[in-house]
């Protein structure tokens, strides 16, 4: 069941009683989304912060020329949303939408409010999760300032060795600010060296 994912994910963080888990469980809306469907789009109220069950979702901007930049990509047991979107109830400035028939729980930003009041180490749990996603801005910040595309590509693969196999290489280029044809080139010369 999606909820026991749920409950198993959040217990490597806190405890929660029975009460408490079946509380927090019950605040969770399930959906399904089809590959290349929208979560949400720019210019929409990111309205839920959704915990990815099954799949593969990514969130993304678009520029001017019509280029599409990834920013976030989110399998399971991983988050996805809009963070300032979700928490000021502002239109969003990206998209999210799913590269695999997905499977998401999402909770809304007064259910959260709320269980900050009815379980208090849920705030806990929140903090652990927001400071987990600024570190990852972080470096990723400093990745795409500091470093090759070829020394981010190498990053991207050690730390998510998974995603090589299963993203298709056009999404990996764009998650790492590169063109599929200069990634293709570089990916060849990383495998001659």
């Amino acid at each position: 069941m999606a909820t026991d994912i749920l409950l198993q994910y959040i217990k490597k963080h806190i405890e929660l009683t029975d009460e408490e888990s079946s509380l927090y469980v019950s605040l969770f809306k399930h959906r399904k989304i089809k590959k290349k469907q929208f979560l949400f789009q720019e210019g929409d109220v990111c309205k839920y912060a959704s915990f990815v069950v099954k799949g593969c979702l990514r969130s993304f901007g678009i520029d001017k020329n019509g280029g599409e930049h990834v920013f976030q990509f989110a399998v399971e047991n991983w988050w996805i949303g809009d963070i300032e979107s979700f928490n000021r109830r502002t239109p969003s400035l990206m998209n999210v939408d799913a590269l695999e028939d997905s499977e998401i729980l999402m909770i809304s930003r007064d259910d959260s409010d709320m269980l900050y009041e009815k379980i208090p180490k849920y705030e806990h749990f929140t903090r652990i999760l927001m400071e987990n996603a600024f570190i990852a801005h972080q470096q990723r910040i400093i990745q795409n300032s500091c470093f090759s595309a070829a020394e981010r590509y190498q990053f991207f693969k050690d730390k998510y060795p998974f995603f090589a196999e299963r993203l298709p290489q056009a999404q990996i280029a764009s998650y790492l600010g590169v063109t599929p044809e200069f990634f293709s080139k570089m990916r060849s010369q990383l495998l001659k060296s």
